[in-house]
């Protein structure tokens, strides 16, 4: 079947890309149709006078998409873009290895597809011509009735005037009316498949700014509780060295920094607010879903951060709790000397009371 489609094609333009597939249970994550790049070309078929988009992965063909004038191709990023195929079913995605390829494959895509709506001008006109229902002739209009005046021997025929005034009317109505009838169809048919692919794209943003809003939800329920957490954690180093004097800088650092996180995530929580509320009306959110992943990216170096710094306190009151432990210790048995000394001093005097008493 793959070797078929040259046989009566000819490629006009190749490239390389990967190819993708949407899914068709989901309709909004992308499957890969190989593991490699694939060549991808477009495709002129002079006997049907169509355009396609074909690409073959051995001897299946991955891509086989005719292009008509009604298909748009969408650059999604810098290198990658997709096309819808009603006709398919499918909606299919190349990932390019620059920019450049994807330019040159997307201005490929438009002139194709303004060849091929002028492909369909031609063969509807050329249709038009050769419809039977123009090919109205004078040879089928019955003869005019004989009109005798001067009796049978100098009868005389007469083609009716009003008969080709009549022939030339209908044929003209005939034409005026195959030719609004194949535009009405022209326009409905564009029109339908342009709502169904802006329908596709609709529904398509909004499975995916679902998605992401779902993922933001998440990520902020785990930071809130690995706040929590910190908050905790911060409260018992607090308690325990209450009598601390050398940590208090560090306490007052990781509050402050908790009370940081804390706006951080009152701001995010207010900026998926924002998304909710905005969803229903603006699918070109792809610059603030990116400016969104780079705040959540920097909250979690933040959070990074004020783990080492925890970590860091830690240390700091351990060594104190040991530095204080050991002097309290040397302190216990200074005072086990000092009694020591004060029982042998009270020894020493008793006995020079003794001394004094016998003397």
């Amino acid at each position: 079947m793959a070797a078929e489609l040259f046989l009566r094609e000819q490629p006009i333009f190749s490239t390389r890309a990967h190819v993708f597939q949407i899914d068709p249970a989901t309709k909004r994550n992308w499957i890969p149709a190989s593991k490699h790049a694939l060549t991808v070309s477009y495709f002129y078929d002079a006997t049907r006078n169509v355009y396609r988009i074909i690409s073959v992965g051995g001897t299946k063909a991955i891509i086989n998409s005719t292009i008509t004038p009604n298909m748009t191709f969408t650059k999604t990023s810098q290198k990658f873009g997709q096309w819808a195929d009603s006709r398919a079913n499918t909606v299919y995605g190349l990932g390019f290895a620059s920019e450049q390829h994807l330019s040159q494959f997307a201005e490929k895509f438009q002139e194709v597809k303004e060849a091929a709506r002028l492909a369909r001008e031609k063969s509807q006109d050329k249709t038009e011509l050769t419809n039977p229902a123009l090919n109205i002739t004078s040879h089928q209009v019955l003869p005019s009735p004989i009109i005798s005046s001067n009796g049978p021997g100098e009868d005389k025929l007469f083609r009716s005037q009003s008969a080709d005034v009549e022939i030339t009317t209908e044929k003209e109505r005939l034409k005026k009316m195959l030719s609004e009838g194949s535009v009405s169809e022209v326009q409905w048919e564009a029109e339908f498949f342009s709502l169904q692919d802006n329908n596709n794209k609709l529904v398509a943003a909004l499975h995916e700014a679902n998605a992401n809003v779902d993922q933001w939800k998440k990520q902020l329920a785990a930071y809130q509780e690995e706040t929590e957490t910190l908050r905790q954690r911060v409260a018992e180093l607090e308690s325990q060295g209450a009598h601390d004097s050398s940590s208090e800088n560090n306490k007052e650092e990781l509050s402050q920094t908790l009370e940081e996180l804390e706006l951080l995530i009152k701001a995010k929580d207010e900026e998926i607010q924002m998304l909710k509320s905005q969803k229903c009306g603006r699918w070109e959110a792809e610059g603030e879903r990116e400016e969104i992943l780079q705040k959540l990216q920097e909250l979690e170096a933040r959070n990074a951060e004020l783990e080492r710094r925890l970590h860091l306190a830690e240390q700091t009151l351990a060594e104190t709790l040991a530095e204080r432990e050991k002097i309290q210790n040397e302190v216990t048995k200074v005072a086990e000397i000092m009694d020591v000394k004060i029982f042998e001093l009270s020894e020493i005097r008793q006995g020079l009371a003794k001394l004094v008493e016998s003397n």
